[in-house]
């Protein structure tokens, strides 16, 4: 049975995520936060597998909340997932940048949330690559790359190639396909990337593709 938590200051929200949830026969809402520093707590106490945190909260918000359990070496196991009103918020590229899985609009679809829990908590990032690129793309380019080239020192030539078709939002068939390798060697190449660089999930990669200035415009 997998186990989450809600976090959103809305109650009919909240309501209404426990009762798409709790009609899954793998899933159980074990807690409801209204706040972050009321989602940390119940993180802490309860070890769910998936938060799904609203990055618009009063008080402590999402992304405070979001950073404080992926910094926790003992909440390793504990995915979060970001929920937000619109595709392009400032706040969900934070989100990404600070450890979040992904991420969801509020207006999802029932079956889509079910999923999209099932897919976090078995360890990957939960990316629409369109979608996703478009939002670190709006914000990241904000900015000048924010990585040295030291943090990719580790990475072998194709492995940075690799990396930057992460964060062009290809799959790893595309990747296979346009850098002539096969889908599991892609797979292979991403799993040994993210080791290297410690980081979560494939959500993180793209990040730090854009903030290393590897995923340029088209």
């Amino acid at each position: 049975m997998l186990r989450v938590v809600v976090a959103d200051d809305q109650l009919l929200v909240r309501a209404g995520f426990r009762a798409l949830l709790d009609a899954a026969d793998d899933i159980e809402v074990v807690g409801e936060a209204v706040d972050g520093d009321e989602a940390i707590e119940m993180v802490r106490s309860l070890r769910p597998d998936v938060v799904l945190m609203d990055v618009r909260m009063p008080g402590v918000d999402g992304l405070a909340a979001t950073r404080a359990v992926t910094s926790d070496p003992e909440l390793a196991q504990t995915r979060v997932v970001v929920l937000t009103t619109y595709e392009l918020d400032e706040y969900v590229f934070e989100a990404l940048r600070v450890g979040a899985s992904g991420f969801l609009t509020k207006d999802v679809e029932p079956a889509d949330l079910r999923d999209a829990v099932r897919t976090v908590a078995a360890g990957h990032a939960l990316l629409s690559p369109s979608v996703t690129r478009r939002v670190v793309d709006s914000f990241a380019r904000r900015s000048a790359p924010s990585i040295t080239p030291d943090r990719l020192a580790h990475l072998t030539e194709r492995e940075v190639e690799v990396l930057a078709a992460v964060g062009k939002g290809w799959s790893n068939h595309e990747i296979g396909e346009r850098l002539h390798m096969s889908p599991l060697t892609a797979k292979t190449h991403v799993s040994r990337i993210l080791t290297k660089l410690a980081v979560r999930d494939r959500a993180q990669l793209v990040v730090v593709a854009y903030e290393s200035g590897l995923a340029g415009h088209d």
